[in-house]
């Protein structure tokens, strides 16, 4: 689904969803660990390993190869974006590493100058996660313009679409209609039948993306996202990266730390992902950390007058309960919306909803408003516009491209969960167990890349930037998409890992509120100053 969206500042009504992280929603798959070029071995490819991964990813050569020095000395030809103080640019990078001299990938990137005063520090390169997001739309709609004022000062704000993704050569797999289709599909089917239409849809949905772009998605993987990012750095002048990557971002400046450690500079990953976990175990920790972020909105919601779901008296495993029966009834009958395509509110775009939700305690209140709507008023707009907003479907019924960018990295990067529907038959009491209300519907979506065009090229691997310098790696106690237990893994195998605790809810912690996390990070931007390994915030 979604690690969608936290650092991306996508408004869901008048909240804000930020990073993104998918994984498991129907038709977007795990998130992805890993790329074309690590030293693991073959064993840990197994798609029903459950031992993270003990390999590591391996460095490469300090020295740039002579057949890249064409793309690292490029020139970028910046102009107008038509978004008042934001520059464009295109940059070339090499479709396949190995072979660049078979053509290129052309990337679209963006930035902000430093507006001053004080010394420029160089460019802070941002990324919003997903796979799939755009960091470009993330600049300019927030990090260029929302970032402190004093980062902003002395950093020129950078981003690049990664490869396939928005703006930069984007893959396209579905049109808008079938899209619509693909995202009402019944994702928690009760016979053979039901089964088939949903391996169906994810067959149509592999067989649109294999269509559109046939080389380009053998070269979308993270490590090769990580390359151009090298690119860019050297384009921009810089002699190290400095970063700050969201969700997904995090496993896309975690590989970069790993391939290059010597030109990592201030690295920020926040809401960090595992890079050693196969896909199915994976899928099932990020299962586990939806029940999480639900039963902290039960707890709360039950406080609240206006609580659809129960009262002071109700428990949170009753809560769960009442919305599982909500989604029973919707799969029985579904209600309807005003929809001006006559979509009504199925199980499957309800559940999407009530997960999108889930991103951001902010939109709390939305999400019990459209629940009461639903349940009382037999109105089915609000959860709607929540599936609509997690799946960036516009009022025209077209859909960027985020989850067709999604699905050809996660696939390419991990080895799929599950190799046919009875595997996933076979899987369900653990991811039941893990979340009684999401469970059943995240081990379906996991089935998606088990019918992808093209091979995935990744595997599991830990991640340890030897000789890096302090990389600072961010979790939040309570994160639904991306569990904290990543950010201590993630910190643990990291050489010059700093984790940066927020005790909180949400997906993300930068920029949410917390003074203590906000300032451990903008003084580590500025001065170079990490936090103390193990320091919490709330």
């Amino acid at each position: 689904m979604h690690t969608r969206r936290t650092h991306r500042r996508t408004r869901i009504g008048g909240t804000r969803i930020r990073a993104t992280f998918l994984a498991a929603a129907l038709l977007a798959t795990a998130c992805s660990a890993g790329g074309a070029s690590t030293s693991a071995g073959p064993a840990a490819q197994a798609a029903g390993a459950t031992e993270a991964a003990t390999a590591s990813l391996a460095p490469l050569p300090k020295a740039t190869p002579a057949e890249l020095s064409p793309y690292y000395e490029q020139k970028l030809g910046w102009r107008d974006c038509g978004v008042p103080g934001f520059q464009c640019a295109t940059m070339k990078a090499p479709l396949d590493y190995a072979k660049p001299a078979e053509g290129d990938v052309r990337l679209a990137v963006a930035r902000k100058k430093a507006t001053g005063p004080g010394k420029r520090l160089g460019s802070l390169l941002v990324n919003p996660g997903g796979p799939g997001g755009s960091a470009i739309g993330y600049l300019q709609q927030y990090a260029g313009i929302g970032y402190p004022e004093k980062v902003r000062a002395q950093y020129d704000m950078v981003a690049v679409d990664p490869r396939g993704v928005a703006r930069s050569e984007p893959i396209e797999c579905l049109d808008g209609r079938e899209m619509d289709a693909y995202t009402q599909t019944d994702v928690t089917p009760d016979d053979q039948d039901e089964t088939d239409e949903l391996v169906d849809a994810y067959k149509g949905f592999a067989e649109g993306c294999g269509a559109d772009a046939p080389k380009l998605l053998r070269h979308v993987s993270t490590v090769e996202a990580a390359r151009d990012m090298d690119v860019l750095r050297a384009v921009l002048g810089d002699d190290k990266l400095t970063y700050v990557g969201a969700s997904y971002g995090t496993l896309l400046g975690a590989t970069y730390a790993g391939l290059f450690p010597d030109r990592a500079g201030r690295l920020v990953l926040d809401g960090a992902m595992d890079p050693s976990l196969p896909a199915r175990r994976l899928n099932l920790e990020q299962t586990a950390g939806f029940e999480t972020a639900f039963q902290s909105f039960a707890k709360d919601c039950v406080r609240r007058a206006d609580c659809p779901l129960g009262d002071r008296d109700t428990t949170p495993a009753q809560v769960g309960e009442n919305l599982t029966a909500f989604f029973d009834d919707l799969d029985a009958k579904p209600i309807p919306t005003g929809d001006a395509d006559g979509r009504k509110l199925t199980e499957s775009l309800a559940t999407t909803g009530v997960i999108a939700a889930m991103y951001d305690e902010g939109a709390w209140q939305q999400l019990r408003k459209s629940l009461t709507s639903a349940t009382k008023e037999n109105d089915g707009a609000g959860l709607l516009a929540l599936s609509d907003s997690y799946y960036e479907r516009e009022s025209d019924g077209a859909y960027s491209n985020l989850m067709f960018a999604n699905a050809a990295v996660n696939c390419l990067d991990l080895p799929a969960a599950f190799s046919s529907p009875d595997e996933v038959r076979d899987a369900l009491p653990d991811f039941e167990k893990a979340s009684p209300v999401f469970g059943e519907g995240l081990a379906w979506a996991s089935l998606n890349c088990t019918y992808w065009p093209v091979q995935a090229s990744g595997e599991p691997h830990r991640i340890e930037a030897a000789g890096a310098t302090p990389i600072v790696v961010v979790g939040t106690t309570r994160d639904p998409a991306t569990p904290y237990r990543w950010a201590e893994a993630l910190a643990g195998q990291l050489s010059s890992g700093r984790l940066l605790t927020y005790e909180g809810d949400g997906h993300t912690a930068y920029g949410r509120g917390s003074t203590c996390i906000d300032s451990a990070i903008d003084t580590y931007l500025l001065r170079g100053t990490a936090p103390e390994d193990g320091k919490r915030c709330s």
